[in-house]
This record gives C-alpha cells, structure tokens and sequence, in this order.
C-alpha cells in the first residue's frame, strides 16, 4: 500500500501558477519558471530558475495523474511560458496526455510570442489535433512605451501577430491585460492603445487584471521611492472605462473577476459593451467597489 503511495505523489515545484478558467484543471509543469522573468511588474517567478523537465519526469506525473484522476477533462501546462519548448517536446506531452486520459477534451498553456511565432503551420496545426486548445498571453499593454518601460520582452505587434496567427489554426487566445500598468501618467495612453491593440487582436477571451505592487520586484521600488504613481481605485475604473469605449471587438468573451479587480465584471462584445459601462458608471456613482482586503493576486 504504501509502496502505490509512492508511486503516485507528483512533484511539483512551488510557487505553481494557473489561469482561474483553468481551476479544475490537472495542473502538470514541464518547465519550471519563467524563460523570460524580467518583467518589472512581476514576481510571480522572481526567485525560480527556468528549467526544462526531463521527459521521464513529466511522464511519471502523467501517470500518477491518471491514477488519481482518470476522467480528467482539462489539463493545463505550467510554468510560465511552457510554449517555448520545441514542438517535439509539447507533441510527446500531449501524446502522453492523449493516452492516458481517454476523456481529454482541452489543454491549455501559457504562451509568449517567441514560443508561438517560432512554429510554423504544421507545427501549429500537430499541436491542435493532439487537443491544445487555449493559449493564455500577456499582452499587459497596447503601448510599445509602457512595453519598454516593464521590460516586457516583446512588443504590441509580435502579440498582435502571434494572436491572429493561432486563431488562424483555431487555437483560442487568451489575452490579458494590467490596469494601472500606465501608472497616472499614462493612464489614458495606456487604456488607448490597449484598445487598438485589442481590436485588432480580436482575441476569443479577454481579462482584465490590476496592477499590485510585488514585493522584490523593480517596480515595487519604483512605487516606493515614488517614481511609480499607482492610480487611485475610481482612477482604476475610468481607466477601464476609457478601455471598454474604445473596443470594437467581435465575439470577444470578457471577464475581470480576477481578486486584484476592484469590480468584477462578464459579458461578450459587443452586445453588452454598453451594459458594462453603465455598470462602471454606477459603480464609480456610488463607490461600492470590492474592499482593498478582499483583493489579491
């Protein structure tokens, strides 16, 4: 008995991180960290070396998942950006996810232009047979400055590229973006060009999340020293707003019921753009936003 025990424990490496529409996913890490991790917003990976798993490991963690959880639907591969692994690996992966669990109907995964930009159509459509099936992309911001300035690692236009050419294969994006991350003085340039980046995106789903400040991390410094001025919450809210007017989306299904939010909000463009923003109105009437203490990352 003790010996099954064993057998079955994965190994995971913490901090694990996953979308919140991945919550009753089986998560499985086949890299650990971030290949990137410079953004200066984030600190999610700070203190983790980005590491790719051997294959052995990642199976042995298949297969004790499939003892545990045999009908799982949804599997979700972390860390953060597993994408940038070459396609032979993520096709193993799968192929593995495949076997051993009959039921599998999606996997998603986090992904950053470089590791989808990099694959050609076959690659792209290989990975989509074997049910990959979501990408989740940080586009954080429209604006190439603002871009800059978090040493994102990327620009707006390989995000708008990468976005339109999974969509092209039907691999669904993803797309979130970071109120706030304009500080005040590019609060209305950042919901701007978000806008326009967004529109021609037009990505299948879209979250919006807020800025909070990261112990450890560069820009938490820069709020300390005060060379990083955060906008107050009814700041936050126009700001969305601001962003929401200028959407001309499709089909696009929105969401910001992430805890950093201050107001939680679902609806699908275009048809309840204008409901959103006149919850945005009366919410910035009547300051009944969510509690500092209730928001978290």
């Amino acid at each position: 008995m003790a010996e099954d025990s064993v057998e079955i424990i994965m190994n995971y490496s913490e901090p694990v991180f996953r979308p919140p529409s991945e919550a009753d996913s089986f998560i499985l890490q086949i890299t650990y960290g971030c290949s990137h991790n410079k953004c200066t917003f984030c600190g999610m990976y700070r203190n983790k070396k980005f590491f790719i798993r051997p294959m052995d490991d990642i199976i042995k963690d298949i297969t004790a998942a499939g003892k545990l959880f045999p009908g799982t639907r949804r599997v979700f591969l972390a860390d953060g950006d597993a994408l940038v692994l070459k396609t032979e690996i993520l096709l193993k992966v799968l192929e593995e996810l495949n076997k051993v669990f009959p039921q599998l109907q999606r996997v998603g995964i986090y992904g950053n232009p470089h590791g989808i930009l990099r694959k050609d159509k076959e690659e792209i459509r290989q990975l989509k047979e074997l049910k990959l099936g979501i990408v989740y992309l940080g586009l954080e911001s429209g604006s190439e400055e603002i871009l800059r300035d978090v040493n994102k690692g990327f620009t707006a236009e390989d995000m708008i590229e990468c976005v339109r050419y999974s969509q092209e294969y039907d691999i669904k994006m993803s797309v979130i973006i970071l109120l706030g991350l304009g500080g005040v003085k590019y609060s209305r340039l950042h919901a701007i060009k978000t806008a326009e980046a967004l529109n021609r995106m037009e990505p299948r789903y879209l979250s919006a999340l807020t800025l909070m400040p990261v112990g450890g991390t560069p820009l938490y410094e820069a709020v300390k020293k005060g060379d990083f001025i955060l906008p107050k919450a009814e700041d936050l809210l126009k700001e969305l707003r601001l962003l929401i007017e200028n959407l001309n989306l499709k089909g696009t299904i929105f969401r910001s019921n992430h805890a950093s939010n201050y107001l939680p909000l679902a609806g699908r463009f275009p048809k309840d753009k204008e409901r959103l923003l006149a919850e945005i109105d009366y919410t910035i009437e009547h300051g009944n936003l969510i509690p500092e203490f209730f928001r978290g990352l």
